[in-house]
């Protein structure tokens, strides 16, 4: 606190000194070189493949730049349509041409061939913002669905406290949380993450969840509900897709926590006396049609807190690519014990952003947190 406290009046007194001076800098050309300079790192790392980025990290500056900008074209062409990578190379065609001239005899042709060069670009960039704006538009419109599919509150469980959250890396995301009430008292909450990204993953994860809502009421062991997830997965989805997926079923104002892991980053369990991380017990969700799954018990005392999260949470990276890690995780929880589930959480999240700071986000980060009362 003290370390932010002074970093503070440091820069309170940095910006006294720049006023007295008649110097003021501007926040928007801050932002505006930090947005151009992620833009750039986000075109490098789309165009060009982590094996050609090793081999130009070992070449000298002037064979770099120029490999970079061969790469950057040959892959540009690629991605394009062939009727747009035609129109493409007709364009460069007269950008190299220039101002054309012919004279023979009183027999004199002029031509510009900048301008059609700048026609074809402009005609080219045009039609690949109409493809970006139409998907945009799908995406948006699958945003909102998914919205609707999930909870837009936290429960409210006896003896509980329990806070969710879902932040997708894009418009739409992979990640599942939710939760149903079931018979008895008991509440079943689930946590998934579909492989992949995009609209194809949120479809899978609308998939699982609806599954699991349809089905877990019939199923009284953990172990049996994971199988008949996992065929039901195996014969309806592409092999090459999978789920991992965590779901925990708790009665109210008891303390004892029933858990289904399949393939999901192990749920963290912080008592009076440490850190406890339980073991991973299955394959992923779809991976394996004769899987086996297991139930684990969990007894919670009060004050004790679990946390299941995505793998959004510990591989976030900053802009030099370190990851958030396990450690970092791990070193924050038992402060959070004490406090309130729903500040623990919201003190979660606001690590993990400082941590990235103005970096673009990899994956989407999902989180439930349960405290018992």
């Amino acid at each position: 606190m003290s370390e932010r406290e002074g970093a503070e009046s440091k820069t309170s007194s940095g910006s006294d000194r720049s006023t007295t001076r008649g110097f003021v800098r501007n926040p928007f050309h801050r932002d505006f070189k930090r947005t151009v300079r992620r833009d750039l790192e986000e075109i490098y790392g789309f165009y060009v493949d982590e094996d050609r980025r090793a081999r130009l990290a070992q070449m000298r500056k002037l064979r770099r730049s120029i490999l970079l900008v061969v790469w950057l074209l040959k892959s540009l062409l690629r991605k394009l349509s062939p009727v747009r990578r035609t129109l493409l190379m007709i364009s460069l065609i007269c950008l190299y041409l220039g101002d054309f001239s012919f004279e023979h005899g009183n027999f004199h042709i002029f031509f510009n061939f900048y301008i059609p060069s700048i026609l074809i670009l402009l005609w080219i960039v045009m039609l690949e913002l109409k493809d970006k704006l139409v998907v945009r538009e799908e995406m948006e419109i699958g945003r909102a669905v998914q919205l609707a599919l999930l909870p837009d509150d936290n429960p409210v469980v006896g003896g509980w406290g329990i806070w969710m959250m879902s932040r997708p890396a894009n418009d739409v995301g992979g990640d599942l949380a939710d939760y149903m009430r079931l018979d008895g008292g008991r509440l079943g909450l689930s946590l998934g993450d579909v492989t992949g990204k995009g609209l194809g993953a949120a479809l899978l994860m609308a998939k699982l969840q609806a599954t699991i809502r349809a089905i877990a009421p019939d199923f009284l062991s953990l172990a049996e509900l994971g199988a008949r997830i996992n065929r039901i997965f195996c014969r309806d989805c592409d092999p090459t897709r999978f789920a991992t997926l965590v779901y925990a079923e708790l009665t109210e104002n008891l303390g004892l926590l029933r858990i289904l892991n399949a393939g999901h980053p192990p749920p963290v369990v912080v008592r009076a006396a440490g850190v406890e991380v339980l073991s991973p017990e299955a394959p992923p969700i779809g991976m394996l049609p004769d899987a086996l799954y297991a139930e684990q018990h969990l007894e919670l005392q009060p004050g004790d807190m679990v946390l299941f999260y995505s793998d959004g949470l510990t591989e976030a990276r900053d802009r030099e690519g370190i990851f958030f890690g396990e450690e970092r995780l791990y070193a924050l929880l038992p402060a959070l014990r004490s406090v309130p589930v729903e500040e623990a959480g919201v003190r979660i999240v606001e690590e993990v952003d400082r941590f990235i700071v103005d970096a673009r986000a990899s994956d989407d980060l999902t989180l439930i947190l349960l405290q018992r009362l």
